[in-house]
């Protein structure tokens, strides 16, 4: 009986946990323990394929109860489940009847007695062997071009299995097909066509399946004899005449093949010459090329049978002895100049009686072996003469005789104006009007040949060119004639190099001192004149100073630089070609040291000027704050006559001598006396005057108050002390 696995979806739920639910029961009542758990296979771990396999599980379960409690055993492949068992017995079984290589595997097995388990280690079980494999035919007699249809099946075992068919000839070791295929069944069927080297084959088949990483394999088996007919025979062939064929004798090759009736429609039958087909026949048994023999039909003739797949061939060497060797035409040479005499002669080598005749492709020239004329252009072509005896006519080798016209000088001309700018491509065409073609042009670079070009027509030649300098050029050309190559008029082409790089200098320094000679440079690094140069200064519009030169460089000058010359400076450079800016440059424009000197003595004397004045000044205000007004306090006494004189009192003659002259006269002075009385303010001034000494005592001084007035007057715009 054969195992049937059961998994754990296929259990039913209600049985599994009535025998959980009632172990449960059983257990809370009483303690237990699994001590042990253990797996056994027997005979052994490893069995011949066929063989009965039994794995026992040992569980140890110690309790204190006088029966023995039911537990559950589950026994996994692979950690699969694959048998279960509820018991109250110490070993339980898992019986494997005809083990087959799909048992091999890791077994375990697990007890489970309430929420206690134990589980034993995995155990590999090997099941050595694969059954051989049962070979079947669908035929055992079989047409060229047939198909045999092999089945191998292991019946025992389960997919996948991996099959290896091979066709070999009776008695013979060398297999001469074989096909291999992973199946997802038990068995495989594969189609072996049949070809025509095949006759009594046999075939044989192995089985091989994975066993954990190890690809076990049966033994072969061999099939029943399969016997292999011909479809047809070997085509054999029949030349006639039989023995030496002369040139002039018809030739006959023929091709037959025998065919069986089995075959449904006839075989194609192909003769060929080395690779050319020049018979063939589909519906009869034989093929037939006949022709006049000559030397050119000697070679290997192959006769070809092929149906389908088959084909079947034959070869034969003809050989066709010479009547006379092929004529030549001799010919003064391939390119014969205009005007020239062309003259063609066709000999064959000791046979003078032939027939001979001259062709200009399909047009008979001559008739005899002879043929003269002056050439003309139209005369070029293709050129043969053939030589006859009896009925066979050979021809010659053709000959192209070309037949070439002088050409004309030819002329250069290009597609840009007078003058090119650097770097622009230039087109410059060569053209012989008159002459035949093909025509090779040679451009001319400086007497250099720099590009070549053959035109096959009358067409000009293009070239196509970048010069970087003023160059000139010229064409050569010739053709087949043989006269020497005719060149051209020389071109003379003018170069443009744009201004390149522009740069703005200052020459000695940035740092220009006031009153020298400042100079400023602009130049470039290249550029074809005349060019044209303007200097700018920063934020202006308009340029300060512009001037036109051949050179590439172009000076500024200001003699006296001052102030208003600092700034930043750049320059434009522009010619035909293009139009360059320069970055800018810094001036700075400093005072000479000699004027800085000059302003600081200068600037050092206003301002010592100006302090010896205030402080003069200040002097002056604070003697005037101490004179005190005396009109008030002494008798009045007239300070002014009406002549203006001065008063001849002793004590003002008195403070004469000590210098208060101005002050008594300012005092005395009528100040603005056309002001309103009502807008004068009078000070009153104390001074103290020593009176004079005398001789006698002079140890003893005296001073006097005089208390002097003064009167303010304020304009509207000076206020006057």
């Amino acid at each position: 009986m054969q195992l049937r696995w059961t998994s754990v979806s296929k259990m039913r739920p209600v049985v599994l946990l009535t025998l959980l639910l009632y172990s449960s029961l059983q257990a809370q009542e009483n303690s237990f323990t699994i001590n042990t758990i253990q797996m056994v296979s027997l005979p052994s771990w490893e069995v011949p394929n066929g063989h009965n396999l039994t794995l026992q599980c040992l569980v140890d379960i110690s309790t204190t109860s006088k029966v023995r409690p039911q537990h559950l055993v589950l026994f996994y492949k692979d950690d699969v489940l694959v048998y279960n068992v509820s018991s109250r017995e110490h070993t339980e079984s898992f019986f494997i009847p005809q083990a087959r290589v799909f048992h091999s595997g890791r077994y375990k097995c697990t007890a489970i007695l309430n929420n206690k388990e134990k589980t034993t280690p995995e155990y590999p079980v090997l099941v050595k062997g694969v059954p051989n494999p049962t070979v079947t035919l669908d035929k055992m007699e079989v047409t060229e071009g047939g198909v045999v249809r092999v089945n191998c099946s292991v019946k025992e075992e389960e997919p996948p299995i991996y099959f290896k068919i091979e066709k070999l000839e009776l008695d013979r070791k060398d297999v001469k097909q074989k096909r291999e295929k992973n199946s997802n069944h038990n068995f495989v069927q594969m189609d072996f066509p049949i070809e025509e080297q095949d006759h009594m084959l046999v075939f044989r088949c192995q089985a091989g399946i994975m066993s954990g990483i190890v690809l076990q394999t049966s033994e072969f088996t061999r099939s029943e004899l399969v016997t292999v007919q011909e479809s047809f025979s070997t085509p054999k062939f029949h030349v006639r005449p039989p023995g030496m064929i002369i040139e002039g004798d018809q030739v006959s090759i023929k091709c037959t093949v025998q065919v069986t009736h089995l075959v449904r429609e006839f075989p194609e039958i192909i003769i060929q010459k080395d690779k050319a087909i020049v018979a063939t026949a589909k519906q009869n048994n034989e093929a037939v090329y006949s022709v006049m023999a000559t030397v050119e039909d000697s070679g290997r003739y192959t006769c070809k049978v092929e149906s389908n797949r088959i084909s079947k061939v034959s070869s034969i060497m003809v050989n066709i002895t010479e009547l006379f060797p092929k004529p030549k035409l001799k010919i003064p040479s391939r390119y014969l100049d205009q005007g020239k005499s062309l003259d063609l002669f066709c000999s064959v080598p000791g046979t003078p009686s032939a027939n001979f005749s001259i062709q200009k492709e399909a047009m008979v020239l001559s008739r005899d072996q002879n043929f003269s004329k002056i050439a003309e252009e139209r005369d070029s072509g293709m050129y043969r003469c053939t030589a006859g005896i009896g009925k066979v006519v050979k021809n010659s080798d053709p000959e192209l005789i070309k037949v070439c016209e002088t050409l004309s000088k030819p002329k250069i001309f290009h597609n840009t104006e007078a003058e090119l700018i650097k770097g622009h491509a230039m087109t410059i065409s060569c053209q012989s009007i008159n002459g035949t073609a093909p025509v090779t042009y040679n451009l001319l670079k400086a007497t250099v040949s720099i590009q070549t070009l053959t035109m096959y027509s009358n067409l000009p030649a293009t070239f196509v060119d970048e010069p970087t300098k003023d160059v000139e050029y010229q064409c050569m050309a010739d053709n087949c004639h043989s006269h020497p190559a005719l060149y051209s008029e020389i071109l003379s082409v003018k170069v443009i190099a744009p201004v390149n790089e522009v740069m703005l200098s200052i020459l000695s320094s940035n740092e220009v001192q006031s009153g020298d000679q400042m100079v400023l440079q602009c130049s470039v690094k290249e550029g074809t004149g005349p060019i044209t140069f303007k200097f700018f200064k920063e934020k202006e519009n308009r340029p300060f100073h512009e001037t036109i030169l051949n050179g590439t460089q172009a000076f500024w000058i200001e003699k006296q630089a001052s102030r208003k010359q600092e700034g930043h400076y750049y320059c434009v450079a522009s010619n035909r070609a293009n139009v360059a800016k320069s970055t800018s440059i810094r001036v700075r424009v400093f005072l000479a040291p000699w004027k800085k000197g000059l302003i600081a003595v200068v600037v050092i004397g206003v301002i010592i000027a100006t302090l010896i004045v205030a402080a003069k000044c200040y002097f002056l205000r604070k003697v005037r704050a101490k004179q005190k007004p005396v009109e008030m306090s002494r008798p009045a006494a007239p300070l002014l006559n009406s002549n203006s004189e001065k008063a001849s009192d002793p004590n003002v003659e008195a403070n004469s001598h000590y210098g208060y002259d101005d002050v008594g006269n300012d005092a005395m002075k009528p100040i603005n006396q056309n002001k309103d009385p009502q807008t004068m303010d009078v000070e009153y001034t104390e001074v103290e005057v020593s009176s004079p000494e005398s001789h006698e005592a002079l140890g003893t001084r005296s001073t006097e108050t005089v208390y002097s007035e003064i009167r303010k007057v304020e304009p509207k715009n000076e206020r006057f002390p």
